[in-house]
């Protein structure tokens, strides 16, 4: 994570950030998005099966990984693929594969996949994760233990509940198809909210592209602008989230 970062402030009002305070143990979008929320389209979440064609969901952790052969090399590679071959990310990267300090077993791997090849991928980590002096990104961030990153990424502290979770290295690959790419987003999303449910989670952070008010339309999913706005190699981003438990 030591990419350089080069970053601008987004002004916000103090009374438009989600309450994640230890005694609110249920995250709420700002009143003026949560009004905004009835005028958003409503799209079911779930792709239905015959228009995915072949492509399966996994979820993976370490308990499972002998279970699915190669699929976890599969996914790290074409991470690797993504984020530094694509993208030019200054990250870490062994034998071809793309990985980093929180691809523990704390974290689950959500994989789509179709004959072999990977065609999308997140990983989920609890907030309460801590692994020697690292927890999960966004945290890390703000705690200013991550070379480069901004410590202003959340406009208020980073919560440690074991109903927010965070979402990171989401990516669908380029061979994904124009005519099924949306329905590819909208299933990851889809499953990612599935794993993370049973888990416990009713909130997802995560960061996404500066546009993530059009990305979320077009997945039909509802996110809040909880961080400043920042740039990653050129690349405008700012962290949300994401209320999953209705």
């Amino acid at each position: 994570m030591d990419r350089p970062l080069r970053y601008q402030q987004a002004y916000q009002s103090p009374e438009t950030f989600p309450d994640l305070s230890p005694a609110n143990d249920s995250v709420t979008a700002p009143k003026a998005l949560a009004q905004r929320k009835h005028r958003a389209p409503q799209r079911a979440l779930s792709t239905p099966r015959s228009k995915l064609g072949n492509i399966r969901a996994t979820a993976m952790s370490f308990r499972n990984i002998h279970e699915h052969g190669t699929l976890l090399t599969k996914y790290l590679e074409t991470r690797k693929s993504i984020f530094i071959d694509r993208l030019n990310w200054q990250i870490c990267e062994a034998d071809g594969m793309e990985f980093d300090q929180y691809d523990t077993p704390a974290c689950q791997w959500i994989i789509l996949h179709e004959f072999g090849e990977v065609f999308g991928g997140v990983r989920l980590l609890p907030s309460t994760a801590q692994c020697g002096v690292y927890s999960y990104m966004l945290r890390d961030a703000q705690r200013g233990i991550l070379e480069g990153m901004p410590t202003d990424i959340l406009f208020f502290e980073a919560p440690v509940k074991p109903t927010v979770w965070e979402a990171s290295r989401f990516f669908v690959t380029d061979s994904v198809t124009a005519s099924r790419r949306l329905l590819v987003q909208r299933e990851l999303f889809h499953q990612m909210t599935v794993a993370a449910k049973r888990g416990g989670a009713k909130s997802i952070l995560g960061i996404v592209p500066s546009v993530w008010a059009r990305w979320s339309r077009r997945l039909g999913v509802y996110a809040t602008p909880v961080g400043a706005k920042f740039s990653i190699d050129g690349t405008a981003s700012q962290s949300v989230l994401f209320n999953i438990e209705n």
